[in-house]
């Protein structure tokens, strides 16, 4: 059958034979020469529909795309007008490449505008998918491999696509199995101003990177929406799904089930859809530079941003991975040491808390009881006992020994709860053993009596409750000289309390400019100073009580997930989402170690009593003790 063009034909359907509409009485043929056949699509102001190039003998099938705005009104009839000119531009530019549809005619007939395009015979990468399994980790390189340098065809000729996802990738039907990227109706050129479609968003907001949703693509927003499409194919699960925005993290690994993927291309996939720009990658060549390389170190090496130089360097100092512990299933959140330095324990995004020999690396003991993650765990000074803090609004109280669960802090009185009313994000023992600060969600610090012994009616009473900060803390710490206690928050100010008074006495800040997170806070051994790291990639080194800083290191090329001066003063370590870990001079702030290693997110990092060993928990569910050689 062919298909009548005039869109206001009631009955467009009609015998291949005829030259014009049996109802309307509208020429069939465009210039004479292509057939409609069917509508195989329509959108905001066009149509498109599937033909045949009657010129030629084997009367090849094609695609007519026909300029019919929906949407009324001078200047949206005019802007969808250009855009469709500048598609038929960006085809007839780039048509050339055997993975971009040719362009083959571009015409005004009957007072609309027509396009006319190779068709590519096969299923687009959704419709495939609804039959098919998730990709694996081959068929996910070979993707990118397959796409990668079609990308840099078209970025090389300063055109961004702006609207990469499986419906716009079709995998021709022929042996050879290509990949083609199609819909060039989105795409801007790099040396122009930014198009915008008449009554939609440019790109699909589900892929789209955030600096293309506010009206700024660059190169690197393709590289994002490659991305975005590798993770649904390796999930079946939509874009939305995949990334926490509570957490402002993608989570795609939680929806691998059995799909096993390498840490070498979840680096890789976790870059591509970085949400800042400077974090992503820049340009196609080094996505293609890390496929080929087989060390991830190097790989990590290559993308770090590097400390600028220092006249006269501190000698560094070598740390070594002894172990590398392995057994939880999900992100490990905090990691804790003993005060013997014999046992360490880990908290996880799996609900489990576990113990581990130092030694031998070895298991001792899974601990289970939370609902909820664990995002913090502590031993108290004489190391007997653990606590933990989790996602569930509970602190528990273990025994380290046995594992036993010794108390739930947070009781019911009168029908009050006294306990958090959001997730509990930190927690510390206060150098004396006696009591414990949780930080959470609600905005609060609680300060909980323990004592010595479980039966006492006041063992995990609040003592008091700290308010004021205006978003949930995230991290805590007691001074060693315990007359202080240091939190850090979402409102970008840390909050120095009166222990004795319950009261702030020093309020740090203006800590960044614009909206960031404080994740970390620990004092110096000699209680006079703070070293706090957030999002703004950066380590502040407060003078706590004059409220000033003294130093801001850099070198991390990502959010600071955590910091820690050694029990000696001497060294701070800070863990980073860049998946690095630096070691810093205690007295000049220089960097004196970079330990590499962790394949994703450092969410923890901690001294032994000693400071010659580092533990570290990280994202990529792993822990590792460093020694210092």
């Amino acid at each position: 059958m062919t298909h009548c063009l005039n869109p206001n034909c009631q009955i467009p359907q009609n015998p291949d034979r005829n030259i014009y509409c049996q109802n309307c009485g509208s020429k069939l043929l465009l210039k004479d020469r292509y057939r409609p056949l069917n509508l195989i699509g329509q959108g905001g102001f066009g149509r498109t529909f599937l033909a045949t190039d009657q010129d030629k003998p084997s009367k090849p099938q094609c695609v007519i795309k026909q300029f019919f705005p929906a949407s009324q009104g001078t200047n949206n009839i005019n802007k969808a007008a250009e855009l469709f000119e500048k598609e038929a531009t960006r085809l007839d530019q780039l048509g050339k490449h055997s993975q971009i549809p040719e362009l083959m005619a571009h015409f005004t007939q009957d007072s609309r505008q027509y396009l006319v395009q190779e068709f590519i015979a096969g299923q687009n990468l959704a419709q495939a998918l609804t039959i098919e399994n998730p990709y694996n980790e081959d068929q996910i390189r070979g993707l990118l491999k397959n796409l990668l340098p079609v990308l840099e065809f078209i970025h090389s000729h300063n055109v961004i696509h702006r609207d990469i996802k499986p419906e716009n990738i079709i995998r021709r039907q022929n042996s050879d199995r290509q990949l083609v990227l199609v819909d060039f109706g989105a795409a801007k050129h790099a040396l122009g101003t930014a198009l915008l479609k008449t009554g939609t968003t440019i790109g699909t907001p589900e892929y789209t990177a955030p600096e293309q949703n506010r009206g700024k693509a660059v190169f690197a927003s393709d590289l994002y929406s490659l991305g975005v499409t590798c993770l649904h194919l390796l999930t079946k699960i939509s874009p939305f799904e995949l990334f926490d925005v509570g957490e402002g993290t993608w989570v795609w690994r939680r929806y691998l089930k059995n799909n096993s993927i390498s840490e070498k291309l979840g680096y890789i996939l976790d870059k591509l859809v970085e949400n800042a720009v400077n974090r992503r990658y820049q340009s196609v060549d080094e996505v293609m530079e890390n496929l080929k390389t087989d060390d991830l170190t190097l790989i990590q090496d290559k993308t770090a941003i590097q400390t600028p130089e220092i006249t006269e360097p501190v000698p560094t100092k070598t740390w070594k991975c002894i172990h590398t512990l392995t057994g939880h299933q999900k992100w490990v959140c905090s990691v804790a040491w003993n005060n013997n330095q014999k046992i360490l324990a880990s908290g996880s995004e799996d609900e489990t808390i576990k113990l581990w020999e130092v030694d031998s690396g070895r298991e001792i003991l899974t601990i289970r009881g939370h609902s909820g993650y664990v995002n913090s765990v502590a031993f108290s000074p004489d190391g007997k006992i653990l606590a933990s803090g989790s996602d569930d609004k509970t602190i528990r109280i273990w025994e380290v020994q046995t594992g036993k669960l010794l108390c739930i802090l947070g009781n019911w009185s009168r029908g009050e709860y006294f306990g958090h009313s959001g997730a509990v994000t930190a927690i510390a023992f206060h150098p004396n053993g006696q009591t414990l600060a949780s930080a959470s969600k609600d905005k609060n610090v609680k300060i909980w009596q323990l004592g010595d012994d479980i039966l006492d009616p006041n063992f995990g009473k609040v003592k008091s409750t700290l308010t004021g900060h205006s978003r949930p803390v995230r991290g805590i710490a007691f001074s060693p000289d315990g007359k202080t206690l240091a939190s850090g928050s979402e409102d970008n100010t840390i909050k120095i309390w009166d222990l004795n008074l319950g009261n702030t006495v020093k309020n740090l800040c203006n800590y960044y400019q614009g909206v960031h997170y404080i994740y970390a806070v620990d004092f110096s051994p000699d209680s006079n100073i703070l070293a706090s790291g957030g999002r703004d990639r950066n380590i502040k080194i407060w003078q706590i009580y004059q409220g000033e800083i003294l130093q801001t290191l850099e070198g991390h090329s990502s959010d600071i997930r955590q910091v820690a001066f050694s029990p000696q003063g001497d060294i701070i370590a800070s863990g980073s989402e860049d998946g690095t870990i630096k070691i810093w001079d205690g007295k000049t702030g220089q960097q004196i170690g970079n330990l590499v290693g962790h394949l994703k997110y450092v969410n923890s990092v901690t001294f032994s009593r000693d400071g010659k060993s580092l533990a570290s928990g990280s994202s990529d569910n792993t822990i590792k003790i460093w020694r210092q050689e």
